[in-house]
This record gives structure tokens, sequence and C-alpha cells, in this order.
């Protein structure tokens, strides 16, 4: 219980820091940009301070609650440290953004791929390292219905599958050089995907030749 201290000291900064800042923001918050980074809509205050905390009160709900639905909840206890890591790099990452839309409204004037990008690449690489621990289960981790099928293609393709979004974390990171942040992000994900798609069936397969043939 002690390790759940920090996301809920997180999650009570995130409402004090709304009430706080509440009545110095702008009628209007910015909440979307396009790909170049600039602000192309905007939503009132009250969605924004109702919106972000709520969003990462329930993202951190839905993960502590749903593995206790899961079919194959027996299997959570072997990987609880990386999924208590899944847990709170999301809830950073929410809280991050958060902030970062707050500062924009109060005047902060960045251009919001130099933070979503950084941002991003760190989730991935998290996620990447801790990815090959994850037993198969239906909540968290590459659900295709050849993982969910056999032990070994899920292993086998998490573990293939960390080294992938690490590569995608490291690959956006460069691309702030290059000024093709965003294009190298969405293309390295999309390979990240099919390639891990089709390793879990290609991998099935063989173990059910394997199987066949004893």
């Amino acid at each position: 219980m002690k390790k759940e201290i920090f996301p809920i000291f997180l999650m009570a900064f995130v409402i004090i820091f709304s009430i706080l800042v509440y009545p110095s923001l702008p009628d209007q918050i910015p909440s979307h940009w396009n790909a170049q980074g600039e602000i192309d809509a905007y939503s009132s205050r009250n969605f924004a301070v109702l919106f972000f905390p709520s969003l990462i009160i329930g993202v951190y709900l839905l993960m502590t609650v749903l593995p206790k639905f899961d079919p194959l909840k027996k299997n959570y206890p072997s990987f609880a440290t990386p999924y208590y890591w899944f847990r709170l790099i999301f809830i950073i990452f929410f809280s991050a953004l958060y902030l970062f839309t707050i500062w924009t409204a109060l005047g902060g004037n960045l251009n919001i791929n130099y933070f979503m990008i950084p941002a991003m690449s760190l989730l991935f690489i998290v996620v990447g390292l801790f990815l090959p621990k994850i037993k198969r289960n239906y909540f968290v981790g590459i659900k295709t219905p050849w993982t969910l099928a056999s032990d070994e293609s899920w292993d086998k393709t998490h573990v293939l599958g960390g080294k992938l979004f690490v590569l995608v974390g490291v690959l956006s990171l460069l691309g702030l050089f290059l000024e093709q942040s965003i294009l190298i992000l969405i293309f390295s994900v999309l390979a990240a995907v099919i390639i891990t798609f089709v390793y879990s069936y290609i991998i099935y397969k063989k173990v059910e030749k394997i199987k066949t043939n004893n």
C-alpha cells in the first residue's frame, strides 16, 4: 500500500493546484494543437479544470480496479511492480500535460512538440523496458488473438515489443533535431504495431506446429 502514496499525492496535488489556479485562468483554455504545435482549439476553463483531474483519477481507478475482473487475474501478482510503473507513468504523463496546458493558458510560450515529443518518448521507453515482464492478461500489453492464446507467443512478442517501444522513444527524441518528430513518431509506432502483430502470429503458428508434430 505504501507504493500508492506517490500517485495519490500526485492526484491530490493536481486537485489542489486546480483550485488555487482557477481564479487566475482566462475564460478560454487551449485544448488542441495542430501538427506544427500551434493552438487551434479552446475549451472553457471550467471544462479544463474538471476534465484533466477527472481523467487522471479515472485512469488511476480504472487501472486499479479492472485487473480484478480479468479472467487471467491470477497472473497479475507475477508482474505487480511493472504494472505499478505502468499506472504511475500514465498518471505522471497526464499530470504533466495538464500543467503544460495551464502554463500555456497563463501566457507560457513554448511549441507543444518540445513538451509532447520528449514526454511521449519517455512514456514509450518506460513502457518498453517493462513490457517483457508483463505476463498474459486481457488488460495491458500487446493483445492479439495469438498472444492471448499462447504464453510463448505472448512472452516472445513482448520481448520484441519492448525493444521496439524503446526504439520508438529514442527515434522520436532524435526526430526533434530533424524537425520531423511527429512523422517519425507516427510511422515508428505504426511499424512497431505491425511488426509485433505479425510476429505474434508467426510464433503462435510455430508453437502449434510443434504441438501437432508431437
